[in-house]
């Protein structure tokens, strides 16, 4: 079973990205280091709910 997570950037610029992951293999929440284009750096994107960007 596959879910739709959304990635908050922990610059505080209000970037997101949205994934998929297996719920079951994956009960922690993720981390990913990504590209933040507002903060022109690569940080640490976690799984969050923000209200910053739109939502699917």
């Amino acid at each position: 079973m596959r879910g739709i997570f959304k990635l908050v950037s922990s610059a505080g610029t209000g970037y997101c990205y949205f994934t998929t992951e297996n719920k079951r293999a994956m009960t922690e929440k993720m981390q990913m280091k990504k590209h933040a284009p507002v903060a022109r750096k690569r940080v640490v994107f976690t799984d969050g709910k923000s209200t910053a960007c739109g939502s699917r």
